[in-house]
């Protein structure tokens, strides 16, 4: 596997707004946080993928000088990152469905999946229509909320050492998993545990954030799959 070096962040274009403000970087956490309950628990403001994207978008951009920064570039091998991207998938969803789940539910009702891939055993074009949204929505927007935003403003608490962004991971995890507080308690669990996988497989890959778009795509590509082919239970 490469040796490359974590990821720098280029010249920030506002100095005043430099990654160093952890008070500004604790506010947006909070806000960050704060409209995931506020959307997916009290259904009090829209869908927050869509807004930690664009709040994420200005804050990275003007902080950080860019997506880069968290690792959204070009990485030095294509091969190793597909790779460490599949295995994370097969963790998430072996270890899922044989022991978080079946823990989960002994105490909650079982997940309830997402609509948008349920639909897909309806037809093929609705197969299709749903990997277009898990790639899309999901895959990326979703990325980009949790792992890009959301991780990075919270690891900027502790100077964004090693030990910071292991501590990041958690909460981001857990506010992860109230984003698909639809699936009941025990798919919150589920999702919690879902939010780890893919951020220790951005961690472990030195924050090569294309791991996590890709391991999730593939995570949703496999649930599309199977529940189009009824092999889903």
């Amino acid at each position: 596997m490469p040796n490359s070096s974590l990821p720098t962040a280029t010249p920030a274009l506002c100095p005043q707004l430099q990654k160093g403000s952890r008070g500004l970087s604790a506010a947006e956490f909070l806000i960050g946080a704060a409209v995931v309950i506020a959307h997916n628990v009290y259904h009090l403001v829209p869908n927050e993928v869509p807004i930690l994207f664009v709040l994420g978008w200005i804050s990275i951009r003007l902080r950080d000088g860019g997506w880069k920064a968290i690792g959204l570039k070009r990485p030095a091998s294509w091969m190793w990152t597909v790779v460490i991207a599949l295995v994370a998938a097969v963790v998430r969803l072996s270890v899922g469905d044989l022991v978080i789940v079946p823990l989960a539910s002994r105490i909650w009702p079982n997940p309830v999946g997402p609509a948008i891939i349920q639909e897909s055993g309806r037809s093929l074009s609705a197969a299709l229509l749903s990997l277009g949204v898990v790639w899309t929505f999901a895959a990326f927007g979703e990325e980009m909320g949790y792992r890009g935003y959301l991780l990075t403003r919270a690891a900027d608490l502790g100077g964004r050492s090693h030990v910071a962004y292991l501590g990041a991971l958690v909460p981001v995890s857990v506010l992860f998993g109230y984003g698909h507080f639809y699936k009941g308690y025990a798919g919150v669990v589920d999702s919690g545990f879902a939010g780890l996988v893919l951020g220790g497989a951005y961690l472990l890959s030195r924050r090569n954030f294309w791991v996590a778009i890709l391991a999730h795509g593939f995570i949703d590509t496999i649930a599309v799959v199977f529940t189009y082919m009824g092999w889903s239970s």
